[in-house]
């Protein structure tokens, strides 16, 4: 199961090539033009936003004057023509950018952010803004509907993005994580996603929560495009993966398993099953029981260094920000300096001690979510999965691979060590195809 189920119940003329790569390669062998291609993506986001809600500023003109300055240059870059949504917590030059906040209504930034310049620099046309829960943070929930199931979350904070490319809007969008808001829709509404090694994209010009935690990361339509925009942020080489049958995969239920849920445990025997049948040696983690505290410790960092990020929003007018946010600012988060000493000691011993453990094996799998999207808008779900891996600034990616029993999406994480980002995007990239062609898909 992919998004292109979804951009296959529109007709011929609202749908966009299925991929980035496809749509890349459709403008360089002059089968579309940048302008028709960046039309159709509209023509996609006004027959469906009004009940998806994924976008929060649109601005045709500018993105038909985008799309035309491309179509007359020769100087093409890895991303000619790519539409690209770009979460509205970062800044991009001749749009507003909101936050979702009121503090912000009428922000609107003259450059770009460090991400956005580079998609820029690489060709890629900025086709506007995606909904996003207040400030990426515990805020105000975006009006963003789940695509596969209008009464259900997208998830969130990335809610915007993650159903952008589900229901065929854009082919990429970019969105951030700093507990699980990037895997998390992603798994809620079956699209591929990279929250990137921590680091490894640089934040600036994006909203600051929790800066020893923030990434910024993308939302595509296979793993192959999870590869082709990390290419225009990273100049590592491509790595070599062996055949399923020659990997060794770890399966990390974490403590907080008893939580899951059938669509995730069943989610999980499935991918178990399939590999061992495939001949991948499969092997359950057992890691040091001090992991066991890496869930609290990632919320008192978030909570602690995001009571200091939006303390200048919360002199502003804190009866502005959400009742949430601002409770957060007046008690520290919650948590004392020892509080704070004491997870960020843990969350250093376990990078060093998760990358050695990860090491041993080709990735290691995972829970993305304690379930598919959950009826109701007014929570984005549970970060219980994520928090951990954002902590330990691992490379993590959904596989959207698999459905619960009423036919919503789940996703697993595929992980492993820090500044593996490649051997991870490639490995799910075979597993993706396994599942594909595997009787039981």
């Amino acid at each position: 199961m992919d998004s292109n189920a979804l951009i296959d119940r529109y007709p011929p003329q609202l749908r966009n090539f299925g991929d980035a790569r496809a749509t890349i390669e459709a403008i360089a062998n002059g089968h579309a033009s940048v302008l028709s291609t960046a039309t159709d993506c509209l023509a996609r986001i006004t027959a469906r936003d009004d009940d998806v809600g994924a976008w929060v500023h649109i601005d045709p003109p500018l993105v038909g004057r985008q799309a035309q300055a491309l179509d007359a240059t020769t100087l093409r870059g890895p991303l000619h023509g790519l539409p690209i949504g770009i979460k509205d917590v970062i800044l991009t030059s001749a749009m507003p950018t909101r936050y979702n906040c009121d503090l912000y209504a009428d922000f609107a930034p003259q450059f770009d952010a460090a991400a956005v310049a580079i998609l820029r620099l690489a060709g890629a046309v900025i086709v506007g803004k995606t909904e996003t829960v207040e400030l990426a943070s515990i805020g105000r929930p975006a009006r963003t509907r789940n695509p596969h199931a209008l009464g259900h979350t997208p998830g969130g904070s990335s809610s915007g993005s993650a159903a952008a490319v589900a229901d065929g809007h854009v082919p990429v969008a970019i969105g951030t994580q700093t507990g699980g808001s990037i895997i998390r829709p992603a798994s809620f509404c079956g699209t591929w996603a990279l929250k990137p090694t921590w680091g490894m994209i640089s934040t600036e010009g994006a909203k600051a929560f929790a800066p020893s935690l923030d990434t910024i990361g993308w939302f595509t339509r296979s793993a192959g495009d999870l590869a082709l925009i990390l290419d225009c942020f990273d100049t590592a080489p491509a790595v070599v993966v062996p055949d399923i049958a020659d990997t060794r995969i770890a399966v990390w239920r974490t403590a907080g398993w008893p939580r899951a849920e059938a669509a995730t445990r069943d989610a999980m025997a499935a991918a178990i099953a399939m590999l061992q049948q495939a001949g991948a040696r499969v092997t359950e983690l057992d890691p040091p029981a001090r992991f066991a505290g890496l869930a609290a410790a990632h919320q008192t960092v978030m909570r602690a260094e995001g009571a200091r990020s939006f303390l200048a929003d919360y002199r502003a007018g804190a009866d502005r920000l959400h009742p949430r946010i601002a409770e957060m600012v007046r008690t520290a988060g919650g948590f004392t300096a020892a509080d704070l000493r004491s997870a960020q000691a843990l969350a250093g011993w376990a990078r060093t001690e998760f990358d050695a453990i990860a090491g041993q094996f080709d990735a290691i799998l995972m829970p993305s979510t304690i379930a598919e999207a959950p009826a109701g808008l007014a929570s984005t779900g549970d970060l219980l999965f994520n928090g951990l891996l954002t902590l330990l600034h691992v490379p993590c990616v959904n596989m959207p691979l698999w459905r619960a029993a009423n036919g919503l999406p789940v996703g697993l994480t595929l992980t492993g060590p820090r500044h593996d980002d490649r051997r991870v995007i490639a490995l799910a990239d075979r597993i993706g195809a396994l599942v594909q062609t595997s009787p039981r898909a």
